[in-house]
């Protein structure tokens, strides 16, 4: 019995203290091993006081479902530096809950890069999401004049300084500033040639895109893990929002349908974007997808639901 769970803790990467057992999050060996589906949940950090009391109990919820991992995102040119590290420390170090931490480069130096990331090191971070990030909104921002320009940029520079296991994004639609989708894949094989493990899919809505996307990057030598990330639908105003800020296209049956919800109550657009994020979880799990991401937006209801029905229904 021994034997196996010593082999179990080599195959996942766990380490043992004087404490206990510490978990080494090893995200690229985890998709690849896992016999069962990899659950995770993204989060940004809380935005004001009355964010950060609602957080826990959030956090809370969504953890009795005992996902495999959460990751927290980090703001456009260092913006939520302080809250993205405070609340990747709530999570891993207090809350002992696996957690990988973002890490945007635009407009920042290879020194604050490094500081960043140090700060992660010293708290157990093991797995880092790397994204070349939005240009900051503030028009008071300066970039550092050496700032990477490309998240395969960023990743070459975290490979050769850190030993980090390192994700990156994916775009099944084309990056929204891609000159073309063509151009966008090259650049994603060269995040992959520069050291990323697995690959994270922006959302969609119709699964043909992530099917395609999916053949058309192993048919160019990329062969890593690439995991679907669903969105389901918050509120009307935010998905028509994000659809035009991610250049994610609404399908006609959702556009009608959130035509007809737009003067609905709030808990009928809730239950809309449930029943459609289980129908379209359920398609890629039977079609042979094993692993799902969801992009949380700090909300516990509507991935509770989603993973509690597909576990009923045995796709989990």
């Amino acid at each position: 019995m021994l034997i196996k769970l010593a082999f179990v803790w080599i195959l996942f990467g766990f380490k043992i203290n004087i404490k206990g057992v510490t978990k080494i999050m090893n995200i690229a060996n985890m998709y690849k091993n896992s016999e069962k589906s990899v659950i995770s949940m993204e989060f940004f950090p809380p935005r004001n006081e009355k964010a950060a009391e609602n957080f826990g109990n959030i956090i809370d919820k969504l953890n009795e479902l005992k996902p495999d991992y959460m990751s927290v995102t980090f703001g456009a040119g260092g913006s939520t530096k302080e809250g993205s590290y405070n609340t990747v420390k709530e999570l891993l170090v207090n809350r002992k809950i696996p957690t990988v931490a973002y890490i945007a480069g635009f407009g920042l130096g290879a020194d604050e890069i490094k500081g960043v990331l140090d700060e992660y090191k010293k708290i157990g971070v093991e797995t880092v999401f790397v994204i070349r990030g939005d240009k900051p909104t503030d028009k008071n921002f300066t970039p550092h004049p050496d700032s990477f320009s490309y998240a395969s940029d960023l990743i070459a520079f975290i490979k050769k300084n850190y030993d980090f296991t390192i994700g990156c994004a994916g775009y099944p639609e084309g990056h929204i500033e891609a000159q073309s989708f063509e151009k966008d894949l090259e650049f994603l094989k060269l995040k992959v040639d520069n050291g990323a493990e697995y690959i994270v899919a922006q959302y969609f809505y119709d699964n043909n895109f992530f099917f395609d996307y999916v053949e058309k990057c192993r048919a160019i030598g990329i062969n890593v893990p690439v995991i679907p990330g669903i969105m389901p639908v918050y509120t009307v105003k935010m998905t028509k929002m994000l659809s035009k800020i991610c250049g994610t296209k609404i399908p006609d049956h959702v556009k009608a349908m959130l035509e007809k919800l737009s003067s609905a109550d709030k808990n009928d657009v809730i239950n809309y974007g449930i029943d459609l994020a289980v129908e379209q979880c359920s398609q890629l799990l039977e079609k042979g997808v094993k692993d799902i991401h969801f992009y949380t937006m700090d909300r516990s209801k509507s991935t509770t639901e989603i993973i509690n029905r597909l576990r009923k229904q045995g796709k989990f």
